[in-house]
């Protein structure tokens, strides 16, 4: 009988390497089909990996904490209980795509790596990676440092060594056409330079997983893309009142609790269809149009983090279908029970401010996005409406749209007519057309 490889899957748009968490076994353990055997984090979700068959876990490649590229083989499963025999390929799909946003002012470093015949900095950690572009440490420099991690691999632990052994700022030397290009930027500090102590009583807690996570994409994210952010106002009464009239008769007809976002998500789809330059990527110096509508919702966690569950095809949903991907996935994002697919391949990205009471705010981009925008708090205001009689004043439902864009692809004249068409639709909304 044979011996079946368990590979790192594909788990999301750009994400390159997985680092396990936590072994549910150990080697020599018997296990079934899909039981849970090891947990993964990436830099966007937790997953726990089910094994592809049952049988005896004959060897375990990897350890706690270390950093696997996709693709890579991590256990190995003896399918007959013998641990001897012939090595089978696993099934599970291998997709491999590396999504690497580049920063002007880091050409200089760039052309050195190009220019070096070291591939040390293949096997760092993007945690490693980071502090090694934070502090302006060169290959040369990588070289000298010997790392205690596994197969001699470079850790966090051997980086600040090296910085606190070094008596003086790493000096690189940067080929002169490069320096006269590119604008010399001051390093980085990776910690606050104020004791803040002096003024009081404080306590400093280290950044969880997650949240360095989401720091470090939110710092890509404005580090890739020219933000910039347009403001409009939507008269919402009538959806407002017609949404509040029809929940209850809606819950007890489709089994789904009936909330403003699938509403707005269906005249989203219906306004990307209509603008298709909002609805892209930026590649190079490509522009990626996308054909299809896969709108990402950015979900609050219990533990105060952040991630984007992506409604897919949400043009072609009508309103029980997407009541239904909003509830689930929002539900299941919270308990942390979304699949690493339900994640990616978004194209434009919406974020619900007011359900927490905030009227208006200025998005980042949810990269490789072109754009995203913010829903605010519904609030009654005085407004001119016109009647047959003429102008008058009427208290109204009215929200704030934000939407954020990336400058490069994305001008204001767009951008404006986009959000006049979505204020347009919302106010104007088709009843018929939603449910």
């Amino acid at each position: 009988m044979s011996q079946i490889e368990i590979q790192i899957p594909s788990m999301g748009e750009g994400i390159t390497e997985a680092t396990i968490t936590k072994w549910h076994v150990k080697e020599g353990d018997t296990v079934t089909e899909d039981q849970i055997i090891v947990d993964l984090a990436t830099d966007k979700v937790d997953n726990e990996l089910p094994s592809i068959s049952s049988g005896i876990i004959a060897k375990i490649l990897y350890s706690e904490g270390q950093t696997i590229q996709v693709g890579k083989t991590i256990a190995i499963i003896s399918s007959d209980g013998k641990l001897s025999g012939t090595v089978e390929k696993s099934n599970t799909p291998v997709e491999i795509k590396t999504v690497a946003a580049k920063s002007p002012e880091k050409l200089a470093e760039e052309a050195i790596d190009k220019n070096e015949d070291f591939d040390v900095k293949m096997a760092l950690s993007p945690l490693v990676r980071n502090m090694v572009r934070e502090n302006h440490i060169g290959v040369s420099d990588l070289a000298q440092i010997s790392g205690s991690g596994y197969e001699g691999r470079i850790t966090k632990e051997d980086i600040t060594r090296f910085l606190e052994r070094s008596k003086t700022p790493v000096q690189t030397i940067v080929p002169e056409e490069i320096r006269e290009s590119v604008r010399t930027v001051p390093k980085p500090s990776t910690s606050s330079s104020v004791d803040y102590s002096v003024f009081g009583q404080v306590e400093i807690v280290e950044m969880d997983r997650m949240r360095k996570l989401i720091a470090g994409h939110m710092k890509n994210s404005m580090a890739t893309s020219p933000h910039v952010t347009s403001f409009a106002k939507a008269d919402v009464t009538n959806l407002f009142n017609w949404r509040n009239s029809y929940k209850t008769e809606f819950e007890r007809k489709e089994g789904e609790k009936l909330t403003l976002m699938p509403l707005f998500i269906k005249e989203i789809a219906r306004v990307l269809k209509e603008f298709p330059a909002v609805n892209v990527s930026v590649d190079g110096d490509n522009i990626v149009y996308k054909k299809y509508f896969n709108i990402g919702m950015a979900t609050a966690l219990p533990d105060n983090n952040l991630i984007v569950p992506v409604i897919r095809n949400a043009d072609q949903k009508n309103l029980y279908g997407l009541a239904k991907a909003v509830n689930d996935l929002a539900e299941r994002a919270r308990t942390n029970r979304l699949n690493p697919e339900e994640i990616k391949g978004g194209t434009f990205t919406i974020t619900n401010l007011g359900s927490f009471g905030t009227l208006t705010g200025t998005p980042i981009i949810n990269q490789p996005e072109a754009a995203i925008l913010a829903l605010g708090a519904v609030r009654k205001e005085p407004a001119v409406i016109e009647t047959e009689q003429g102008d008058a004043i009427a208290i109204r439902q009215i929200m704030m749209l934000a939407l954020t864009y990336d400058h490069r692809v994305i001008d204001g004249a767009l951008a404006g007519k986009f959000l006049q068409r979505l204020v347009y639709n919302i106010e104007n909304f088709d009843i018929n057309s939603l449910v």
